[in-house]
């Protein structure tokens, strides 16, 4: 296996969400490189279903200058549990609660330059409670039959990543299709 070797790391950029590094590196072949790197803390997200219907919202992606249909998300707080953080953002974002959540998939969204962990729950045992954004978020809350999910995944229409995989994770594991 080909590793590559961490001589330096400089912090370049510290923000609210993201770190960034540029780090001096020594490739397999003994090599000096460059390489830069986003430090995220990581998000969790929860594929919900309830009658047939998946829980998805509707919100503004700034950096895309798109409005994107996606699964309940958050970041990670600094201490905190993939699992609770699932669990806060479905309750915060959509006014339902689960059970409980098991764990779909752990996906690295962008693993070239960022060393974000988005952890992909499914929910079980749906309850409905009261949804309470945080400040400065706004979003619409959509329950969309799980075939019109399917066919907007299937034609590209569904953009964001961890929905598409969370969606293609369910399909896959309700038609016992193995692979």
């Amino acid at each position: 296996m080909y590793e590559e070797r961490t001589v330096t790391k400089r912090v370049v950029f510290e923000g609210k969400v993201i770190r960034v590094r540029k780090d001096d590196a020594v490739l397999p072949d003994g090599r000096p490189c460059t390489r830069e790197v986003v430090e995220h803390r990581g998000g969790a997200c929860v594929l919900a279903v309830t009658e047939g219907k998946v829980i998805l919202v509707k919100q503004f992606r700034y950096a895309y200058g798109e409005t994107l249909l996606e699964i309940p998300a958050g970041k990670i707080e600094e201490g905190e549990q993939p699992e609770v953080c699932a669990m806060r953002e479905l309750e915060e974002e959509t006014g339902y609660a689960a059970d409980r959540l098991e764990l779909l998939q752990v996906m690295y969204p962008t693993p070239g330059y960022c060393n974000e962990k988005i952890y992909i729950y499914e929910a079980k045992g749906l309850k409905r409670k009261e949804r309470h954004l945080d400040d400065g978020e706004f979003l619409d809350v959509c329950l969309l039959p799980l075939g019109e999910a399917y066919a907007l995944l299937d034609c590209g229409a569904l953009k964001d990543g961890k929905t598409a995989l969370a969606l293609l994770r369910h399909r896959t594991q309700r038609n016992d299709i193995v692979l």
